[in-house]
């Protein structure tokens, strides 16, 4: 019998973390021999427009105890507001591209990182059609090929943009929160793109909580792990925070997963091994996750539903 496979899903959403983040990273995952999925922002970094969040409930604190300057710098901060907002796919489509000739596999989180972060949930048909096609045409445009994987920024999607990952070309997602993999149900209507979502919390979120520290967030999580998940699990990582200052824990995490028992890899990796009429179909809700400010995402209850997309 195989072992379960970790999958490692990297959310790239800046300008900095593609320069600086993704070659650290890409480093590290040929050290250990994984492979692993690379999602990159591919439009306008327009992370300073992130200030307005100022005044969600829990934001400040989240800010205090995750040093967001820190991890992604004045400079990225200011982005959309006292400086211009660089275009990441134009400054950055060669680290991009040398990803992909090194053999990770690549993919689509998002045109623009806070614009659809803080719009799409109550966005329509026609902004999220925009926004999503501004994404497949310059990954197409990058990588000469279209995507076959899409993982949302900030776990924000909504019901058009579910429905649109079939026909975009997507052979599979990881938007949302939860479990285990399924078919997603927009609507009564079940949509044959399955989604592999993120089962584990992400540094962000454990450290400053419940006395975790950078120092001792490898053995939490690891501690998580421990009993093995029978349908795997996925694990989000960012290249702003694991590709920079957090290079020591993700070393610290790789070493024990592998010793847990768990194949590394890509989403393809979970992906290659599931059947997709095997899967279970789950609605899709927005819910909470412990660490982690409003709402977001998640793989909500069983489904009955017969009806096709």
């Amino acid at each position: 019998m195989l072992s379960p496979t970790l999958a490692l899903k990297v959310d790239v959403d800046t300008l900095r973390g593609t320069l600086e983040g993704v070659p650290r990273l890409v480093e590290t995952f040929q050290r250990h021999q994984t492979d692993a999925t690379f999602l990159f922002s591919l439009g306008p970094d327009h992370t300073g427009w992130a200030i307005k969040r100022v005044f969600r409930r829990g934001f400040l604190g989240k800010v205090k105890r995750t040093s967001v300057i820190e991890h992604y710098g004045l400079k990225t901060l200011l982005y959309g507001t006292l400086l211009p907002s660089p275009d990441i796919g134009r400054r950055a489509a060669g680290v991009m591209q040398a990803v992909r000739d090194t053999g990770f596999e690549t993919g689509i989180h998002c045109w623009d990182h806070v614009r659809w972060q803080d719009h799409v949930v109550n966005a329509n048909a026609e902004w999220t059609a925009a926004q999503m096609r501004l994404a497949t045409d310059r990954f197409s445009e990058i990588f000469g090929a279209t995507a076959c994987v899409h993982g949302a920024a900030g776990w924000q999607m909504n019901g058009h943009a579910l429905r649109l990952s079939e026909s975009l070309g997507f052979a599979y997602d990881s938007d949302a929160r939860g479990t285990h993999p399924f078919l997603p149900v927009v609507d009564g209507i079940t949509i044959r793109c399955p989604q592999f979502p993120t089962t584990l919390p992400t540094l962000d979120e454990l450290i400053g909580m419940n006395g975790v520290t950078p120092d001792n967030v490898a053995d939490r999580l690891l501690a998580l792990t421990q009993t093995v998940s029978a349908t795997g699990h996925v694990f989000t990582l960012h290249a702003e925070l694991e590709g920079m200052k957090f290079l020591p824990v993700l070393n610290q995490l790789l070493s024990g997963w592998r010793a847990q028992g768990y194949r590394l890899g890509a989403l393809r990796s979970l992906a290659a091994a599931t059947a997709l009429d095997a899967l279970p179909r789950h609605e899709l809700i927005y819910g909470s996750v412990p660490g982690r400010t409003g709402t977001l995402l998640v793989q909500g209850p069983a489904s009955l539903t017969t009806r096709q997309s």
